[in-house]
């Protein structure tokens, strides 16, 4: 569902990850976040609880006025194959 949206409006952090990844617009209704990195980017706007702010930002958002973000760095789906090469150079060290 999230692939094909224009956009996506949530309360959840987690969410703010998935449309990072698949350049996905995202209005977040929260005061904070936990990947403030998708702010940085411009993949993730905060909202915030304040009802009014969000008609003006989907209005953007529909409107194609969105920050072209990125996906960040080592956001790339190798997580695994680091970590596995890390513990292996440990292991090979000892």
């Amino acid at each position: 569902l999230v692939k094909h949206a224009k956009g996506v409006i949530t309360d959840s952090g987690g969410i703010t990850e998935e449309t990072t990844v698949l350049g996905v617009p995202c209005l977040t209704l929260r005061d904070n976040t936990e990947r403030p990195e998708t702010i940085t980017i411009g993949t993730n706007e905060l909202i915030g609880t304040d009802p009014s702010k969000l008609p003006p930002a989907l209005a953007r958002l529909m409107a194609g006025q969105w920050r072209k973000g990125a996906i960040p760095p080592l956001w790339d789906g190798k997580a695994a194959e680091r970590i596995v090469g890390g513990v292996e150079r440990l292991l090979l060290v000892s």
